[in-house]
């Protein structure tokens, strides 16, 4: 099932591509076409609706099942904090990665471009995007509300707070049947991803197909430098990703990257980190990653440890940068590393996130705004690649830390066994 399902996956590229271009040579009003774009976008809306209907509850249920069966709060907080380090050690290592590559490939050199009217508007709420929003939002006002919005950051606090709650009260036989319930749940929900994974090659087809029979191949060949140069920085990306992994995972990073190349191929296909979240959930507990890491790790990579978008960043102010001839000395650029860092965390809950941080912090350093339309156009390509690798840098970070806490477990066993052996004697 999962070998013939990446294969359907990427045979519905291809057709999508040949689709699309197909309508988009042979119609030629621009109404009409984007009719058809339309058309084909109704699968991709539906699945990507299928999507978002499983999508909160199953981070609520693998959450709080997780923590629940912890043993204290002590494995919340030891998780947590191995967590946070590790996104903040991979975000530094992506933004100086994007940074590099778009200084060594200069994508944007020699365009020459001019600043467009001051009256340009990209269409993106950069006021979405400050410190006190960031932080306050993070804490839900209601758990139905964050859930509507599949707001993966609020149910993450609530969830995190009800575990606990439940690991702290698991004598209460009362308290037990609620556990037993939330248990129960994770194999269901794991049932119905079964179910709506099956459609994921149509909505591929579509999305694929919508989106060339509007903009054609010409875009690729247009802004084919740009694309190919962040593509070779993503793949500099990858193989960093797979050294670390592989540096504590040994070869079994070969077979973490085999059991989730089918949610990455979803994330790639469609953009969207959403779609790919139930069947990365249920491929990381098929390697053999503890259900409590996965369940705690994982929701919070989504909202924290975005690799991809983290170099995109980078590389998309260096070269609007480029473009219109502002010169960015390393100093700048550095001070400009660090800012970017600190506004992306929150940026999951924002639409089109990625480019929103740019266009927040583009006037600080006097990049134009157009500049940031500018890489708008293509945007969709770029984002496709982006999200490919936030899928594989989450898949690594979330095996690296379940090998740890197995590595504390086992000295922590072995420890008291020879404490027991000692009282024997």
């Amino acid at each position: 099932m999962k070998n013939r399902l990446t294969l359907s996956i990427a045979v519905a590229m291809l057709l999508g591509v040949g689709a699309g271009y197909a309508c988009h040579t042979n119609i030629a009003d621009p109404a009409t076409l984007k009719a058809v774009a339309g058309y084909f976008s109704i699968v991709t809306d539906i699945f990507l609706r299928l999507i978002k209907m499983i999508i909160a509850p199953l981070v609520f249920v693998t959450l709080v099942s997780g923590l629940a069966g912890m043993d204290s709060g002590d494995d919340v907080g030891r998780i947590g904090l191995r967590s946070v380090g590790w996104f903040i050690s991979a975000s530094l290592i992506s933004l100086a990665l994007g940074l590099v590559m778009a200084n060594a490939l200069e994508p944007g050199a020699g365009l020459h471009l001019t600043e467009s009217p001051s009256e340009v508007n990209t269409g993106l709420n950069t006021a979405a995007l400050n410190v006190k929003d960031v932080i306050t939002h993070a804490f839900p006002t209601s758990l139905l509300d964050a859930m509507a919005r599949n707001d993966i950051l609020q149910i993450l606090v609530f969830s995190l707070f009800l575990g606990v709650g439940l690991s702290a009260l698991t004598r209460d036989s009362r308290v037990g049947i609620v556990i037993q319930a939330i248990d129960g749940m994770v194999p269901v929900m794991l049932r119905l991803t079964n179910y709506v994974m099956r459609a994921a090659p149509l909505g591929v087809f579509g999305a694929i197909a919508s989106s060339v029979t509007l903009r054609g191949l010409d875009v690729i060949y247009t802004y084919g430098k740009l694309i190919g140069s962040f593509y070779l920085g993503l793949l500099v990306l990858w193989a960093i990703l797979i050294a670390i992994g592989y540096v504590f995972l040994g070869r079994k990073v070969g077979s973490l990257l085999k059991a989730v190349r089918e949610p990455a191929m979803i994330a790639f296909s469609t953009a969207s980190s959403e779609a790919a979240y139930p069947r990365l959930t249920e491929q990381l507990e098929k390697f053999g990653v503890d259900k409590k890491v996965v369940g705690f790790t994982l929701p919070l990579g989504y909202a924290f440890n975005l690799d991809g978008s983290m170099m995109y960043q980078a590389f998309a102010a260096i070269f609007i940068a480029q473009a219109f001839g502002v010169q960015m000395p390393v100093s700048q650029q550095i001070f400009m590393l660090l800012i970017l860092m600190l506004s992306s965390k929150g940026m999951a809950s924002v639409p089109r996130g990625s480019v929103v941080v740019v266009a927040a912090v583009a006037p600080m350093f006097h990049l134009p705004v157009a500049g940031v339309a500018l890489v708008l156009a293509i945007d969709q390509i770029l984002d496709m690649g982006r999200t490919m690798t936030n899928v594989i840098g989450n898949s690594v970070a979330t095996a690296v830390i379940a090998k740890w806490e197995a590595a504390r477990e086992a000295k922590s066993t072995d420890a008291s066994f020879e404490q027991v052996e000692a009282g024997a004697r």
